[in-house]
C-alpha cells in the first residue's frame, strides 16, 4: 500500500524543480542538491517525520520565492534610481 503522503513529496520535490531553475547559482547546481536532499530522506516511513520534512520543504519555496523578489527588486531599483 501507498504512503498517503507520497502525492505530497512528489508535488514538493516538482515545485522545487520548477523554482530551481532561476537559482543563482545554476539550476544544475540545485537540481544536485535537490536530489541529494530527498535521497537522504528515502527511507523515512514514519508520516509525522514526512509531514515534518514536507514542512520543511514548503519553508524553503518561501524562501526561494523571497530570494528570488529580492532579486527583482534590487534590479528595479538600479535601473531607476542612481546611488
Amino acid at each position: 500500500m501507498a504512503n498517503p503522503l507520497r502525492r505530497e513529496v512528489r508535488q514538493l520535490y516538482k515545485n522545487l524543480l520548477f523554482l530551481g531553475r532561476e537559482y543563482p547559482e545554476g539550476a544544475d547546481y540545485f537540481r544536485e542538491r535537490l536530489k541529494s536532499a530527498f535521497m537522504k530522506n528515502k527511507d523515512v516511513t514514519d508520516p509525522k517525520e514526512i509531514k515534518t520534512l514536507v514542512d520543511r520543504g514548503e519553508f524553503v519555496i518561501k524562501e526561494l520565492e523571497a530570494l528570488y523578489y529580492l532579486r527583482k527588486y534590487r534590479a528595479m531599483k538600479k535601473r531607476y534610481y542612481e546611488e
